[in-house]
């Protein structure tokens, strides 16, 4: 499923996610009466039952007038998708947003047992606190800009381009945007190291295309823009406003034209640029580099460049463009960045440009929801929250089951990658190896997240989050030399979503994707292996996609292919790219089938292996025929109804601008290139989703 380079990168991950939360529903009352009587799998397991429908999928999201083979999505979620309305606090709606409000549900209920209580231990109390003051709306909009005055006063201060620096470097804290930004990851040559990692940031809008590109539909964007940022400008009392703004817009596109492209930005071979720490200043003069990393707290004896090109272009920037412009362009982004932490009017105000222009949202959600959301990182009392959320709501059954389809899994693939036709056996040996080191961890951590020392008050909601930032930054910076700690999680279990790290060659799935329609104890076991297993394979994929296939057995990048098993390799992803890059969801915007390459691999792979494991769980019998709906067929139906969602124009642009995963509704297209979707739904030639045989692209 689903990633990133972070300012507190031991609590988050560069990693391959599974995807965007997403579809599974009806129309939106019968959404919201489903959703007050659903049960966790723990209470739904008594009842031997599936949650959804007969053996695990909802048939009656079928839309069975469309063809299989013209539009499998319409196909298997149609009546869905014709009826269901977009709740107004969202842009995008499916099964991964389904399952996000249930953890929410549950999140809040665990608050609301705590506030109940008088004997709370610390963890609870600290729970306790930051609720409270983030729900505490009469303090926060009487204090109004107040909380961010003394970052504001530092930005007016600034004299020079030092001080400048000294504000970047401490843009983990107060939440501003900078032109250079990083965080602590680990050495992609030695996954037993940390190491600082550095590259080019500081945009306000979602991609660079967004400030580049000549079209009306951007023209617009960057009109609105520059009116919301003169807007947020007049909390900080700034005189003439739409002025400053036009600078600052003009001060983003520089910064974006000196962006590499998304898809360029992921290639592993080009943001691997290890340099030590004495030779630096000489490979990227005119940058304070002291000053920038004393004021991230790490000691930084090497580091690595992601993006060498786009570093030098900002440092131009810093020491050529007009430092007032610089400032106002930081003051914005202070506003703008803690806005969710202020008065109501500021975090309004920002909300009518990045949530309904940008994205489409009509309204903002609950305040209760934006403070769980607040909560729930792994850089806040996500974990703390977590381990209620796995003792309430997560059965060890469920566990064991999952470690058990990962395993089936595991032996489906090494199959596939001994049966390959276009990989040698001196690839192979080192495909297997690197298979067989895959670690799994599944639900919860092993090993808990400690907040001792954490501080936090019941009406100081600026001070607890800062306070949780230095807490994280401290703990991060006190491990930089040590070895990595591969216990550490880059997601808390409440969250609807799964990855994979290359540097420790793992595949993680937190407790709360472990439910309808991904998995279900009761399901039957075509559901699941379309499902969860589709999942696990897809995950298990990015470890054997574009970019995850350059790191070995032990997380080590490095190349251990040979020539000609690359070239084949490269030949067949190329040929994966541009199908989806054909894909056209708004006129004259297609999905980058080059950006999303790493997925779309984790998504046609992890189906072939998921197919795979589901035959060999059958030990050779027929599956069952169920409410008409053979075996395979309800494998692809699982798939695709994972897969479901509904999303307005504008977060459909966000997605292919800014995001690595084509939309769902693509998504759901990947058995197109699997032969037993053609045989499970009759699909002909002829049928607008027909692929020849040798036009199907089969990798792992």
């Amino acid at each position: 499923m689903k990633i990133k380079l972070i300012a507190s990168a031991l609590a988050t991950v560069f990693v391959a996610g599974c995807g965007q939360p997403e579809p599974q529903q009806q129309t939106q009352p019968q959404a919201q009466a489903q959703a007050q009587t659903q049960q966790s799998p723990l209470e739904n397991a008594q009842q031997d039952q599936p949650e959804l429908g007969s053996f695990g999928v909802d048939l009656s999201a079928r839309n069975e007038s469309v063809k299989p083979g013209d539009d499998f999505f319409m196909y298997a979620s149609g009546t869905w998708y014709d009826n269901f309305e977009m709740p107004a606090d969202k842009t995008r709606y499916g099964a991964f947003s389904l399952l996000a409000e249930r953890s929410d549900d549950q999140v809040k209920a665990i608050i609301d047992d705590i506030a109940a209580r008088e004997d709370l231990n610390a963890e609870e109390q600290l729970i306790a606190d930051f609720y409270n003051s983030f729900m505490d709306v009469e303090t926060l909009n009487a204090l109004g800009i107040k909380p961010i005055e003394p970052l504001l006063n530092d930005i007016s201060a600034i004299e020079n381009t030092d001080q400048l620096t000294k504000v970047f470097g401490k843009s983990w804290l107060n939440g501003v945007s900078a032109p250079i930004g990083g965080g602590m990851w680990f050495n992609r040559l030695d996954p037993n190291e940390y190491q600082i990692s550095v590259g080019a940031s500081g945009l306000g809008l979602p991609d660079r295309s967004y400030y580049l590109e000549e079209s009306e539909r951007f023209e617009k964007t960057r009109q609105a823009y520059v009116a919301h940022i003169a807007e947020m400008l007049k909390f900080a009392g700034k005189d003439k406003p739409v002025e400053r703004a036009e600078a600052i817009v003009a001060l983003e596109t520089k910064i974006a034209e000196g962006h590499w492209p998304r898809e360029k930005r992921r290639n592993r071979d080009l943001t691997l640029n290890q340099i030590e720490r004495s030779e630096l200043a000489k490979e990227y003069p005119g940058f304070n580099w002291d000053v920038f990393f004393a004021e991230t707290g790490y000691q930084v004896p090497h580091l690595n460049v992601s993006q060498p090109e786009p570093i030098k272009a900002m440092i131009e920037l810093i020491n050529n463009e007009d430092l007032a412009v610089w400032k106002d362009y930081l003051t914005y982004h202070a506003i703008s960045g803690n806005a969710s932490l202020l008065s109501e009017d500021i975090y309004n105000t920002n909300f009518a440009f990045y949530g309904t222009h940008l994205s489409g949202q009509q309204q903002p959600r609950d305040r209760w929801k934006r403070a769980i959301s607040q909560m729930s990182g792994t850089t806040s009392l996500g974990f703390a929250i977590g381990k209620v959320y796995v003792d309430r709501h997560f059965p060890e059954s469920s566990k064991e089951q999952m470690s058990e389809l990962v395993e089936n899994l595991r032996t489906a693939l090494g199959q596939r990658i001994d049966n390959l036709d276009w990989m040698g056996e001196e690839t192979k040996v080192n495909a297997r190896a690197k298979l067989a080191a895959f670690v799994p961890k599944i639900g919860y951590p092993d090993v808990w997240q400690s907040f001792d020392g954490v501080e936090l008050s019941n009406n100081d909601l600026m001070g607890n989050v800062t306070n949780l930032r230095e807490f994280f930054r401290a703990d991060s910076a006190s491990k930089e030399l040590q070895k990595t700690d591969r216990n550490r999680w880059g997601m808390t279990p409440q969250r609807v979503n799964a990855y994979y790290n290359a540097s420790f060659n793992e595949i993680v799935f937190p407790a709360a994707i472990l439910q309808p329609p991904f998995f279900d104890p009761n399901a039957d076991p075509a559901v699941n292996y379309g499902g969860i297993g589709a999942v696990i394979g897809h995950e298990m994929g990015h470890g054997f996609d574009d970019q995850g296939s350059k790191s070995d057995a032990n997380g080590i990048q490095r190349n251990w292919w040979t020539e000609s098993d690359r070239a084949a390799f490269d030949a067949k992803t190329d040929k994966l790219a541009d199908q989806y890059s054909q894909y056209e969801p708004i006129p004259g915007n297609f999905v980058n089938g080059r950006n999303s390459l790493g997925e779309n691999i984790g998504d046609v792979g992890g189906l072939a292996m998921a197919y795979h494991a589901y035959k060999l769980s059958l030990n050779g019998k027929e599956a069952p025929v169920i409410d008409g709906v053979t075996g395979d067929q309800r494998f692809f139906l699982a798939w695709a109804q994972v897969w479901k969602e509904k999303r307005t124009e504008q977060s459909m642009l966000n997605q292919l601008r800014a995001g690595t995963h084509a939309p769902g509704r693509y998504r759901s297209l990947a058995p197109r290139n699997h032969d037993a979707w053609y045989e499970a739904f009759n699909v002909q030639e002829g049928d607008k989703l027909y692929l020849k045989p040798e036009e199907r692209v089969r990798i792992w």
